[in-house]
């Protein structure tokens, strides 16, 4: 019995000190970012300092100790570390493009969902997107809302009756004048401080 466990023992003892290895490792940063957290706790309450800060410090310090673990650990593995890092960093390079190529796009969509839910103007309403407080923007009766843009009718008297057609995150960026109600009854909105 003892010689077969020692030939077993044998046949598995790399991978299983290897195994030991990378547990004791996984394990030694638990403990530490466990530590650390207990640390920036008792920090925080003998300065005072506010949770909002605290919390966002924890989570980040937490990434990172973890994150060096499970590096050192694949590094025990035969994962090189330098290729990780040019895996990481080209995804975050691909990453950071799109979204900056795509920001306008989630910009208009986020705002169609405010302007929906909220409901700073409706369609009928009549609307004017100042460029400043001493200039005329663009000024029509809103005739549809869309995802991306809200299209105006401008006024024919006043402009050619072309439609224009501005995007959602514009609205939330200018100052806008609104007056409610139909042609015929146009009417500024207050508010109720403004009675």
């Amino acid at each position: 019995m003892k010689v077969w466990l020692a030939q077993w023992l044998g046949a598995w003892s790399e991978t299983l000190l290897l195994g030991g290895q990378i547990l004791l490792i996984l394990l030694a940063g638990y403990v530490l970012q466990r530590l650390v957290a207990r640390g920036l706790t008792r920090l925080a309450n003998r300065y005072q300092l506010p949770g909002e800060l605290l919390l966002p410090l924890r989570g980040a310090l937490r990434w990172l100790i973890m994150g060096s673990a499970l590096m050192l650990a694949l590094e025990h593995l035969g994962v090189s570390a330098g290729v990780l890092w040019a895996a990481f960093s080209g995804f975050v390079a691909v990453a950071a493009v799109a979204f900056f190529a795509v920001w306008s796009v989630l910009s208009n969509l986020f705002c169609a969902v405010l302007i929906f839910t909220i409901g700073p103007f409706r369609l009928g309403d009549r609307v004017e997107v100042l460029e400043a407080a001493d200039k005329p923007g663009a000024k029509g009766r809103v005739i549809a809302i869309n995802l991306l843009y809200t299209t105006l009718e401008e006024d024919a008297e006043n402009g050619s009756g072309a439609l224009v057609q501005i995007p959602n995150s514009l609205f939330f960026q200018k100052v806008v004048r609104r007056w409610r109600g139909t042609e015929h009854q146009l009417t500024p909105t207050t508010t109720p401080n403004e009675t």
